[in-house]
């Protein structure tokens, strides 16, 4: 099995380390955050997500895995380095690569024969042939011997749903490997050794067709998403149940049933990000591409709309003043800390703008919320659980769908609330069953 090392110990890079090391392989993982190592040395994960802990924990403890602040040493001691840093959306939508571009030059600086350099980050087309010359460019600084060091680059995306990511990274859907050289083909078939033998699908292919797979592939869900936010927009309109629709249209093995879940918008690190910087990359080569720049239009109004769909069901304009509301859920999808770009954000800060008060609570993201909306935090009260949030309050709005919140207690919410209306912005419940117990219900495309 290989021996790897992991710059960057965030969402991807710790996930990824953590199961490439229960795959047999020899891992390091490396940031330059002191603190975090230290948190991960003593047992610590510094993010949420559900079943990552045992596999560090199993890791640690077999000696397969590690945590250090020393990128040089990690390099050195590793057949294979995988970059695994953020790639921050810049103020034109593209992809900023300052993270990729330090660890690059920091590979090459410190390694000391071949090496496989893996982008796992997602980047833009074209980031394997920068960080190829990046490379190439600080091992000419030191001179004849480390100009002649051998390595690779190759594009390895990681595919990865905040949520269930553990289980995603141990049984893919298919592994994509973008390399040039037969060598690095043959390394990266160690390292992924355990899933080509449970016959896992690999793709093969050049570095600008893998890192092309992955944008492509979020932008299409992103799309797949919004469609069906439109679709629910119009059955609103005309009488129509958009979850009847999109159950008909799953069943068309040429669809699929995935993804055609209406709700208040996308949010999360890849689909705002990824859909960015691909429309981005289509105006940079002269083919814009408007089905991924109107997925980002559309996205940003279904957001919006859920403001008004809730100030309209509580009377109309100038409705809000004064009113409390409840908000169950703040992460952008359930088991998960992350709100990046999250819809509750949006919808929050858009509710408050027109009077509102909220009481807000979520299993695991109410850290994390507290500084994303600084903004509004004078108006903005956080609760330790869904009751609690709904003492008093004018109306409930189920934000995420989160398993506590499947299966309230109808009684106990409508005696809570200061008026029975009910805004179920993920489908979760069925309209008799709310209404039958003196709720007024408002789903999305229902």
């Amino acid at each position: 099995m290989a021996t790897i090392a992991v710059a960057g110990t965030g969402y991807v890079g710790l996930v990824s380390g953590a199961c490439l090391a229960d795959f047999g392989n020899t891992v390091v993982c490396v940031d330059n955050n002191p603190d975090k190592i230290k948190t991960l040395k003593a047992g610590g994960i510094p993010i949420y997500e559900p079943g990552l802990e045992d596999v560090v924990q199993r890791n640690v403890a077999s000696g397969r895995l590690s945590f250090t602040t020393d990128m040089a040493a990690a390099v050195r001691a590793s057949d294979v380095v995988f970059i695994a840093v953020g790639t921050p959306p810049a103020d034109d939508g593209s992809a900023d690569l300052k993270y990729v571009e330090a660890v690059a030059r920091e590979i090459a600086r410190a390694m000391d024969g071949y090496k496989v350099v893996v982008d796992k980050s997602t980047v833009p087309v074209g980031t394997g042939r920068k960080v190829k010359a990046w490379m190439a460019e600080e091992l000419g600084k030191r001179g004849a011997e480390a100009a002649g060091y051998g390595f690779d680059v190759v594009s390895n995306p990681e595919f990865l749903r905040e949520g269930s990511a553990v289980q995603d990274f141990m049984h893919p859907d298919r592994v994509v490997i973008g390399a040039e050289s037969l060598k690095a083909r043959a390394l990266m078939k160690d390292v992924y050794r355990s899933l080509y033998i449970n016959e896992t699908p690999y793709i093969e292919t050049n570095i600008e067709t893998a890192e092309m797979i992955k944008y492509a592939s979020n932008s299409f869900l992103a799309v797949k998403i919004t469609f069906i936010n439109e679709v629910a927009n119009l059955c609103e309109k005309v009488g129509a149940n958009v979850q009847d629709v999109a159950k008909a249209m799953g069943r068309d093995g040429r669809i699929g049933g995935k993804f055609l879940h209406p709700g208040p918008g996308y949010g999360g690190s890849c689909f705002p990000k990824d859909t960015q910087a691909m429309a981005r990359i289509g105006r940079d080569n002269g083919e814009p591409l408007s089905i991924v720049e109107t997925t980002i239009e559309a996205n940003e109004r279904q957001k919006n709309r859920m403001v008004h769909k809730i100030e309209a069901g509580m009377g109309g304009s100038g409705s809000l003043k004064g009113k409390t509301i409840a908000v169950l859920g703040l992460a952008f999808k359930p088991n998960t800390d992350d709100m990046r770009e999250a819809p509750a954000i949006t919808i929050i800060e858009g509710l408050v703008a027109l009077g509102a008060k909220i009481r807000a609570c979520d299993p695991a993201a109410v850290a994390e919320a507290k500084w994303r909306l600084e903004s509004v935090k004078d108006s903005v009260a956080f609760c330790a659980s869904e009751y609690e949030s709904m003492e008093k309050a004018d109306a409930l709005v189920l934000m995420t769908e989160w398993n506590q919140y499947r299966n309230l207690d109808l009684d106990r919410v409508k005696t809570l609330l200061n008026r029975p209306l009910f805004f179920d912005l993920r489908n979760v419940y069925k309209r008799e069953d709310v209404e039958s117990k003196g709720f007024v219900y408002h789903a999305v495309g229902k």
